[in-house]
C-alpha cells in the first residue's frame, strides 16, 4: 500500500466545498479552499457574535457562510470538509452520505494537497500523552539537524506546514480520535499509539469505535509501527493494520526491552529495535535523568518519540541531545514550589482517569486535589490502584462526589476534604487545605482526573490558579 499523491490531480476550479464549521480549521480551510478556486460554503451551528465577526471576514473574501444552520447540506455539495469535533452522527454528515458526497476532515485536506517532494510524516496518537511526545520527537529531530515543525493538533496547523514556503525535512505530527475518524487516506512514514483508556466515548460511540480510529494512524505505514509493551490493545492495532511490505511493529517498554523494542536497562534508555544483530545488541540513547520530567510515563513518552526518531534514521546522540533540550509545556507534571519540605505539582492536563493514574504513579506520598468534569469517568480502579500512595484528598468541582464515593469505597483510611464552593478562591482553598494534610517530603499533585469547565475556561486556567495559589502561599509562610 503506497503513499497517495492526489492533490496534482485535483481540480478545485468550481467545485462547491461545504465546509463544517468556523474556528481553527474550519476558517483556514475555507480560506485555502476558496484560494483555490472551490465555491466555498461555510456552515456553522453557532451564531453568537464572536462568529458572526468571523462569518463577515470572510464573506468580505468572497466565501458564502451560512450561520446558525449546521445541518443542512447545502445543495450542489460536491465535497465536505469538517472540523475535527463535529461528531460523526451530525445530520449534515448523513445527508451527505445519502447523497454520495465525501467527508474529509483538516488532516485528509493537508494529507491531499501534499506536493510530490512533500515532507513524511512521523505521526503520534493516544488517550495520553500526545503533545509531549510530538515535542519531544520535533526536539530529537531538530538535534539531528532536520528541518521540522510539531504541527496537527498542536502548534502550526498542518494546512500551514504543507502550503507554506517552509520546506521540511519531516514532520512531527499530533493527531486526535476525531482527526484521524475523517483521515482515511493518511498514510504516515511511521507512526506510534501511546495508550489507550476510556475518553471521547459519547463522540464515538463505543470504546471499539475509539479504538478504531486511533487504529487508523497505523494503515500504510512504510517504516514503524510503534505500539505500547504495556497496553496490550495497541499491539492489537498494529496487528489489524494493513500497513506496507517491510513494517516493522517495535514496542516500547519500562522494563529490559525485547528485540524489536525500545526500552529502560539500569537507568538508561535502550534500543533493540533499529541496531544491528538485535537478538544479541542493544544501543544506549539516554540517561533517564536526561528526560525532564523523569516520572515513569515520561520515559513511556521518551522511548516512544525515541522509536519514532530511529525508524527516521536518527543517530543515538541526537536523542539524547534532543531530550536534554526538551522541556515540557505548562500544566504537565509541572514542579511548582518547595515549601517547607512539602513539593506542589501542576499536573491540570490530567483530564481523565488514565492520565491521573500515570500522575499518581510518579509520586509517594500524595495529597491529591481532584474533581471537576467527570464527563461520564467512573474512579473505582484509579483510587484502588493509588490508594496506598495517599496521604489525603482535597475534592473540588462538580463531579467531586464520585470520587468521594470511591475513596469511601476502596480508601476509607484516607482523608478527604469535600471543598464545596466554585468561587474565585476555591482553588486557594484547595492549596490551604492540601497543605495542612502534606508532611515534609509529601508532593501536593493537582491531577484532577476531570475536565475542568465546570469551574475554569481550560486547564490552562486551573493550573495558574493553583501555581498562584501555592506562590501565594508560600509568600505567607502560612504552608
Amino acid at each position: 500500500m503506497g503513499i497517495r499523491k492526489v492533490s496534482a490531480q485535483l481540480d478545485w476550479q468550481g467545485k462547491h466545498v461545504t465546509v463544517a464549521g468556523l474556528g481553527v480549521s474550519g476558517i483556514p480551510a475555507a480560506r485555502v479552499l476558496h484560494g483555490l478556486g472551490a465555491v466555498v460554503t461555510v456552515v456553522n451551528d453557532g451564531d453568537d457574535e464572536r462568529s458572526r465577526a468571523q462569518a463577515a471576514e470572510l464573506e468580505a473574501e468572497g466565501i458564502t457562510v451560512r450561520l446558525g444552520d449546521g445541518a443542512t447540506l447545502p445543495p450542489g455539495t460536491e465535497l465536505v470538509v469538517t472540523a475535527p469535533g463535529w461528531k460523526p452522527d451530525k445530520p449534515l454528515f448523513q445527508a451527505a452520505e445519502a447523497a454520495g458526497v465525501e467527508i474529509w476532515g483538516d488532516v485528509e485536506l493537508a494529507w491531499r494537497l501534499r506536493g510530490p517532494d512533500a515532507a513524511p510524516w512521523l505521526a503520534v496518537t493516544g488517550t495520553n500523552g500526545k503533545t509531549t511526545t510530538v515535542r519531544m520527537l520535533a526536539s530529537i529531530l531538530e538535534a539531528a539537524g532536520l528541518r521540522t515543525a510539531a504541527v496537527g493538533n498542536i502548534g502550526v496547523s498542518l494546512l500551514d506546514a504543507v502550503l507554506g514556503e517552509e520546506k521540511y525535512d519531516v514532520l512531527a505530527v499530533e493527531l486526535s480520535s476525531y482527526q484521524l475518524h475523517w483521515a482515511p487516506s493518511l498514510r504516515a512514514h511511521s507512526a506510534a499509539v501511546l495508550n489507550l483508556a476510556p475518553d471521547h466515548l459519547d463522540w464515538h460511540g463505543s470504546m471499539e469505535a475509539y479504538a478504531a480510529d486511533k487504529g487508523r494512524i497505523y494503515e500504510g505505514n512504510r517504516v514503524a509501527c510503534v505500539y505500547n509493551v504495556a497496553d496490550r490493545v495497541t499491539e492489537d492495532l498494529v496487528r489489524e493494520a494493513d500497513v506496507e511490505e517491510g513494517c516493522r511493529a517495535i514496542g516500547f517498554t519500562l522494563g529490559t526491552p525485547g528485540p524489536s523494542q525500545l526500552g529502560v536497562v539500569d537507568d538508561i534508555l535502550v534500543d533493540r529495535a533499529f541496531v544491528p544483530n538485535r537478538q544479541k545488541n542493544a544501543q544506549e540513547l539516554a540517561q533517564v535523568s536526561d528526560v525532564q520530567p523523569p516520572a515513569p510515563h515520561n520515559i513511556a513518552n521518551a522511548l516512544a518519540a525515541a522509536a519514532l526518531a530511529r525508524a527516521f534514521g536518527v543517530e543515538p546522540k541526537a536523542v539524547r541531545d534532543g531530550l536534554r533540550a526538551f522541556r515540557p509545556d505548562p500544566h504537565r507534571i509541572e514542579l511548582v514550589e518547595e515549601i517547607q519540605g512539602v513539593t506542589y505539582v501542576d499536573d491540570s492536563k490530567a483530564t481523565n482517569t488514565h492520565a491521573a493514574e500515570a500522575s499518581l504513579a510518579a509520586y509517594d506520598p500524595i495529597v491529591w486535589i481532584a474533581g471537576g468534569l467527570a464527563k461520564g469517568a467512573t474512579f473505582d480502579e484509579l483510587v484502588q490502584k493509588s490508594a496506598k500512595r495517599l496521604r489525603g484528598v482535597v475534592l473540588i468541582g462538580q463531579d467531586r462526589a464520585l470520587i468521594g464515593e470511591a475513596l469511601a469505597r476502596h480508601a476509607p483510611e484516607v482523608p478527604v476534604v469535600d471543598l464545596d464552593r466554585t468561587d474565585t478562591g476555591a482553588m486557594s482553598a484547595a492549596v490551604r487545605e492540601a497543605a495542612a494534610l502534606a508532611r515534609p517530603g509529601d508532593t501536593v499533585l493537582l491531577a484532577p482526573a476531570c475536565a475542568s469547565m465546570d469551574m475554569f475556561a481550560n486547564y490552562n486556567k486551573r493550573g495558574e490558579a493553583f501555581a498562584d495559589a501555592v506562590r501565594a502561599l508560600a509568600a505567607t509562610g502560612d504552608a
